[in-house]
């Protein structure tokens, strides 16, 4: 528990960090010409087709027609820009948390340990091609998830749960492999994946949790398809923010756990955390 407090205060403190503000910035550009590109292109089509659906499905048909007695026949038209936005959203956190797996999480990882692990001997237990295949591998089946999870998401109770789940799961194989790609050999890697998974699953469900904030602000503003083009941006740099905090997080948690398992003589650690489970990175 203390490990994952002061792992956590310290990531808040860094993310005032100018190399930091910096750095979330980095992405930004790519995505906002990506949504603003998909919007341009397919906002119109996407957008009538599901309305399209929605008018050819009986039960919401039903809801639609009971709307309209309330005199809320509003909510009609906003229920399908609201879908394609719920749609488009876990694509874009998706495409964010890869490229800040790809590009930020070295620059974020450089900082931590050189600022308070200078000492930290690097055993290079990853390559830059394997993090980058295990990012993209993580984020395929993320979205695999995400696609077969979302009829649920209709669910009230639901679309508050699995969406922060799965980009909690996401988050926590990422951020913890690119963590530890460049200072831990391909044994301790295993052996902080294996010793400390629940408070890393525990960090990425939190970290999930705060990505899912944007997509409530959103669905709170009656304007908000009017405004796509401004809120697109807003709420990318927010995601960005969200997974540079989520990979300080996680780089203060496993240098330390590293630098702190290293300096536990090999006789006290007991004979069953040295196994090497087959199915970790």
């Amino acid at each position: 528990m203390s490990l994952f407090l002061d792992s956590f205060w310290r990531a808040v403190a860094y993310c005032l960090h100018p190399r930091i503000i910096a750095i979330s910035l980095l992405p930004l550009v790519l995505l906002v010409v990506l949504g603003l590109g998909l919007g341009y292109f397919f906002w119109d089509s996407a957008v009538n087709s599901v309305f399209v659906w929605l008018e050819g499905t009986e039960w919401l048909a039903s809801a639609t027609n009971w709307l309209e007695d309330m005199g809320l026949a509003g909510l009609k038209n906003a229920l399908a820009p609201l879908l394609v936005i719920f749609a488009v959203t876990p694509v874009m956190v998706v495409v964010v948390l890869f490229f800040v797996a790809l590009l930020m999480t070295p620059s974020v990882v450089n900082l931590v340990s050189r600022r308070r692990f200078p000492d930290l001997e690097r055993r290079h237990g990853a390559s830059f091609a394997r993090g980058a295949f295990w990012s993209l591998g993580s984020m395929l089946l993320a979205l695999f998830a995400m696609v077969i999870s979302l009829p649920l998401w209709l669910i009230p109770p639901l679309i508050l749960v699995l969406p922060p789940l799965i980009w909690g799961w996401l988050t926590y194989r990422v951020m913890t492999f690119d963590a530890l790609a460049d200072h831990a050999s391909s044994d301790e890697r295993r052996l902080v994946f294996r010793t400390h998974r629940m408070w890393l699953l525990l960090m990425g469900i939190a970290t999930g949790y705060l990505g899912a904030a944007p997509s409530i602000v959103w669905a709170s503003g009656w304007f908000f398809a009017a405004a796509f083009p401004i809120l697109i941006p807003a709420a990318i740099w927010i995601y960005t923010l969200v997974f540079v905090f989520s990979s300080l997080w996680f780089s203060h948690y496993c240098l330390a756990a590293l630098d702190q398992m290293r300096k536990v003589p090999v006789a006290a650690i007991p004979a069953a955390a040295n196994l090497v489970v087959q199915d970790l990175p």
